[in-house]
């Protein structure tokens, strides 16, 4: 699942660089050395430290400065950084609830996964990876406990999504149904292969069709004088859609017969010479059926979405009278950070 953006740029663009939260305490009073009492669970200072330290190391990697104690942009980083934390021990606990089981392997597998794409070659982890990523984890002021524990987090994350998810399907109707809600997006207006030479001045562009309608070499011509870098470089060609250009090109442009050359037309660029290169194709629907597994994948990935958002509220909501937070870290009650698709 998506991280908050304040430490999208961690080592190994994982779920943060802390400690899981620790277990052990009932009470709702926060003590002194905490930020946060979640359910059983307490949010050490230490952690939150460790977070709002690695934001620090992020901007600076990004050469951007670090928002100033007090302002807006800080207030709102030290928000975000709670939210975080919370929903971590909240996913921590109702993975238990779930029966979800996190071994060692599991684990492994994972940060066996990480050091490969990050740090090694062709999906691979040789020693000189390993060094790499031991260099890393220095350069960060990270243990390999501290990953283990951040890599252990992500794979929560990852199952639950499974288990919350695992029940999400997609019907022909609710296919048939987004196709002709959103049948404009399949339509593949007329189209046709043309080349031009756009220039400022009509003087120039009265020369310019002059000497292409009398044999001139155009592709040459565009080379030299058109000011459209996009075709200039292929000689003036490019394929166009009816619609997708200004309209006074579009008119020109769809009304000449294959080969012949328009005279100078001016539009909010300048001035085209244009020649139709092929014949009009025809206007075309894509039809349901080479459609159909696309519409089925993004629908079913929206849904997924949709539970997993509803499953992070009601979570929030369970633990609401369960946590108690340290006077001035409590984040916003109504905003939700949670992502809603599987960690990387």
């Amino acid at each position: 699942m998506k991280k908050p953006h304040l430490i999208a740029l961690v080592v190994l663009a994982l779920a943060g660089v802390f400690v899981a939260a620790g277990c052990g305490s009932d009470k709702k009073s926060v003590g002194a050395n905490d930020v946060a009492v979640v359910g059983d669970e307490t949010i050490s200072k230490a952690e939150y430290d460790r977070l709002i330290d690695q934001a620090k190391k992020n901007y600076k990697a990004n050469h951007q400065t670090f928002p100033d104690t007090g302002t807006t942009n800080y207030i709102a980083l030290r928000k975000q950084a709670m939210q975080f934390l919370v929903q971590r021990a909240e996913f921590e606990q109702k993975a238990q609830d779930m029966g979800i089981k996190i071994t060692d392997s599991d684990v492994d597998h994972q940060l066996s996964t990480i050091k490969s794409q990050y740090f090694g070659k062709s999906g691979k982890c040789d020693s000189t990876c390993e060094k790499k990523f031991e260099a890393e984890l220095k350069k960060q002021n990270l243990t390999i406990e501290q990953v283990r524990d951040d890599v252990r987090a992500s794979v929560i994350q990852n199952k639950i999504y499974e288990k919350v998810t695992a029940g999400a399907t997609v019907s022909d109707k609710d296919i048939e149904a987004y196709y002709k809600k959103n049948k404009q997006q399949y339509v593949q207006p007329e189209s046709r292969d043309v080349r031009h030479i756009l220039v400022k001045k009509k003087a120039l562009a009265d020369q310019i069709y002059q000497q292409v309608t009398n044999g001139g070499d155009f592709a040459a011509l565009a080379k030299k004088y058109s000011t459209d870098p996009s075709s200039k470089d292929s000689g003036g060609k490019m394929t166009i859609s009816k619609g997708r250009q200004v309209p006074e090109f579009d008119k020109v442009a769809f009304a000449l017969k294959p080969h012949e050359i328009g005279k100078p037309v001016k539009t909010t660029y300048g001035w085209h010479v244009i020649e139709a290169l092929t014949p009009t194709k025809k206007q075309s629907v894509t039809k349901l059926s080479e459609v159909k597994t696309a519409i089925r994948q993004q629908l079913l990935q929206q849904k997924k979405q949709d539970e997993m958002r509803k499953w992070v509220d009601e979570t929030a909501k369970g633990f609401k009278s369960k946590t108690a937070y340290q006077v001035g870290y409590a984040p916003p009650a109504t905003t939700t950070n949670a992502a809603t698709t599987p960690s990387k």
